[in-house]
């Protein structure tokens, strides 16, 4: 089963207020010149950003009904912002544990080229008629 998809198009402005909430002020993330430098093609995005992004798609998907219990993912691709990203994901398996009905699923950003740049999984409680 697919959950549905979520795009994201984060702006450098975005960047820059994301690295104001998070502390995170390292330059790759909102200049330009500074990437450069660094040999990078350009800014690029936080990788907790599209960790972010990934527990959108999840809570989208559950609604206040559901709970997010575990969220993972590993960096391992580049995204650029003014680009789009989709998240998406698909259900890999439900079952009953200790009196909760819990679903796993894969989960992922897909850059403009179909690749897979921030690769995870993610668990969620949900009510016994939703699983």
């Amino acid at each position: 089963m697919e959950i549905p998809s979520l795009i994201k198009n984060p702006t450098t402005r975005q960047l820059v207020k994301y690295a104001g909430a998070s502390g995170d002020f390292y330059e790759i993330h909102y200049d330009t010149e500074f990437a450069h430098s660094t040999g990078l093609p350009g800014v690029i995005l936080h990788g907790a950003l599209k960790n972010a992004f990934l527990g959108q798609l999840m809570t989208d998907w559950i609604g206040p009904t559901g709970v997010l219990k575990r969220l993972g993912c590993q960096y391992r691709g580049m995204d650029r912002p003014n680009t789009p990203i989709t998240c998406k994901g698909v259900v890999t398996r439900k079952y009953q544990e200790n009196g909760e009905y819990l679903v796993d699923c894969e989960i992922w950003t897909e850059n403009q080229d179909g690749e897979r740049t921030t690769p995870g999984t993610a668990i969620v409680a949900l009510p016994s008629r939703e699983c």
